[in-house]
């Protein structure tokens, strides 16, 4: 197998690898290339797995500090209220259902008319 194909093998084996490339603008080719001399020697590599691992550590921080507690609960109240109207309409639809006057059948109107 080529060297190439071995850092394809190698990119399949390392998914943060690729994840470091597109949270970082990075290249595969300087991946490729620090592969290259390195080959899949772990010291050189782990720097590149622990970079991307913070970086997620840190936006799911920032996420979770952002988050306003009383607008979710002002929307979880919105929702429960829509819930509870939507349960009373239907309700009373299927209570006034049965109270609905079915069509009367059509009458017999020959007898009626004398020509």
């Amino acid at each position: 197998m080529d060297k190439k194909e071995e850092f394809k093998v190698f990119l399949k084996n390392n998914p943060d690898l690729i994840n470091y490339i597109k949270e970082n603008n990075g290249s595969i080719q300087k991946l490729y290339e620090v592969y290259d001399v390195y080959g899949d020697n772990k010291e050189v590599w782990d720097k590149y797995k622990k970079e991307s691992r913070s970086i997620d550590l840190n936006n799911l921080k920032d996420i979770v500090k952002n988050i306003d507690v009383n607008s979710i609960k002002g929307h979880i109240d919105s929702a429960q209220k829509v819930v509870d109207l939507v349960k009373e309409l239907t309700s009373k639809v299927g209570n006034n259902y049965n109270k609905i006057k079915k069509p009367l059948s059509p009458k017999n109107i020959e007898g009626l008319f004398d020509d």
